[in-house]
């Protein structure tokens, strides 16, 4: 019979348990400890209090900060030439120029979010090793019965891929067989050798190596490898004719790779004694994933390979050039001959386009390396692979200058420093005019502004203007509105009062 076992909460250290019959003289309060804070000195609490006003202050002059570059309405009549017009022109094109500042932007960041592609070389080096060959001298038993050495032939294949900067080469796929490329790079494992030695030299290298950026591995650009074998399942050892490599999942927020998809180097160990020819698959694992367009499809949009944000981005663009949209609903597309031709149909409802293009869209093929497994005597150099693949990187948008927010805050004190000086231009003229009327008027202003800000306004006289002073028909108070509102105000008593 199994004893239940306790809970362990978080391998947390669990209390001896006291047996009940344990007596054991229970001790008192133990004495309070205090964790008093030390008191801040006076110099402590005047530069908090100083640190303090200056972030206040600072808000407040932010607040403050004149944004406004607009000219005030009016100025144009008061200043001589035509200074006002040339600024109100000029303002117009500003604001044309940041509307299409603004939609470059966006443009640019849509571009960006969506994928923009730059082709960068990946190189590849295939090579193998042979051990326990025949031909490698292994020693036989005089007194064995089967003349069998009992060791396996076997041999090892190494596939390295490596980043090199883009040459003149615009081919897709480029292969050579020589054991140093036409760049003069060498092989992962070849250069590092070439490296320990020069490290070895007498001859003092010519400048400090930078430290090492991190890169793009192997491994990153493809979601699964397999290697085919060309002999059937019988006449193979083990009896596997294919050998696949998958990416583990990885998740999205994770700042480090495992090493079973970190690599740059991929190897594989076989049993046999005979050359075998064999073909190496890579899937590409890109972000967003690419598709294979249909003959209809690609002709329409002139590429055979995409993703599917860039397809329908690139058929609106083909609407848009062809003028296929109807005039009483925009989104009702007229479908021409080519788009005819893809759907099948003489309109197509635009939003219905994502889903639409799922049947001429197929998954990329896998980008296949023939290579020859060779266990005989004769040495033989890597076969090298150079490949095209696109890469996302997005471009970068400089930030505005500081010398034009300088001026633009420098504008908007100009233009606000302007609207006082029409200020008092407009009151000193006003007063010119008629200085006692004007006066009456503006102590009459500023004694109702004193009243709301006092919270006296609407109480009694004194916060009523001359027209509520006097009574008959042609006053406020003879109007239908005013007796309207009194009946009404009369009936609510009323109806209280019952």
């Amino acid at each position: 019979m199994i004893a239940p076992m306790q809970n362990q909460y978080r391998n947390y250290q669990q209390a001896t348990q006291r047996s009940p019959h344990t007596s054991s003289s229970r001790r008192g309060p133990g004495p309070m400890v205090s964790h008093a804070q030390p008191t801040p000195s006076q110099a402590q609490l005047n530069a908090q209090r100083h640190a303090a006003a200056m972030e206040s202050d600072i808000a407040k002059r932010r607040a403050r900060k004149p944004t406004d570059k607009n000219m005030p309405e009016g100025v144009e009549d008061i200043i001589v030439g035509d200074g006002v017009q040339q600024y109100k022109s000029l303002r117009d094109i500003e604001r044309r120029l940041d509307a299409l500042m603004m939609r470059k932007k966006l443009d640019t960041q849509d571009s960006s979010q969506s994928g923009f592609k730059r082709h960068k070389t990946l190189r590849i080096w295939i090579s193998n090793t042979a051990e326990n060959q025949p031909w490698q001298g292994r020693s036989l038993d005089e007194n064995a019965f089967d003349f069998n050495t009992g060791i396996e032939a076997t041999y090892k294949v190494k596939i390295e891929g490596r980043l090199v900067e883009d040459g003149n080469s615009d081919s897709t796929l480029d292969i050579d067989s020589d054991d140093e490329d036409e760049d003069g790079n060498l092989p992962p494992a070849a250069e590092e050798e070439k490296d320990a030695m020069d490290h070895d030299s007498p001859v003092p290298p010519k400048g400090p190596k930078s430290s090492p950026q991190p890169r793009k591995k192997f491994s990153h650009f493809f979601k699964a490898i397999t290697i085919d074998f060309d002999r059937g399942k019988n006449l193979q050892p083990d009896s596997a004719t294919q050998i696949e490599w998958k990416k583990p999942p990885v998740p999205s927020n994770s700042p480090n790779l495992p090493a079973a998809a970190d690599f740059d180097c991929l190897e594989f160990e076989r049993k046999s004694d005979e050359n075998i020819n064999c073909t190496i698959n890579l899937y590409r694992d890109e972000s967003p994933e690419r598709f294979l367009l249909s003959k209809d499809l690609a002709e329409v949009l002139d590429t055979e390979e995409d993703d599917r944000a860039s397809i329908v981005l690139g058929l609106w663009e083909y609407i848009k050039a062809m003028g296929l949209q109807q005039d009483e609903e925009k989104r009702i597309i007229q479908c021409d001959d080519r788009l005819r031709a893809l759907f099948k149909t003489e309109t197509i409802f635009f939003p219905h386009i994502p889903d639409l293009i799922l049947n001429h869209i197929s998954p990329l093929p896998p980008l296949s390396l023939p290579y020859t497994i060779h266990v005989d005597p004769t040495p033989l150099p890597p076969t090298t692979y150079t490949i095209r693949l696109p890469t996302l990187s997005p471009p970068t948008i400089p930030p505005p200058p500081r010398t034009l927010n300088t001026q633009d805050d420098a504008l908007a004190l100009l233009i606000q420093a302007l609207a006082h000086s029409k200020a008092k231009h407009a009151f000193l003229t006003a007063m010119s005019k008629d200085p006692a009327l004007f006066v009456k008027k503006w102590i009459g202003s500023q004694r109702r502004d004193l009243e709301v800000i006092l919270g006296e306004a609407g109480r009694g006289e004194e916060g009523l203007g001359e027209e509520w002073r006097w009574g008959g028909r042609g006053g406020v108070w003879g109007t239908e509105v005013v007796g309207e509102s009194v009946g009404l105000m009369v009936s609510k008593q009323g109806g209280r009062g019952s």
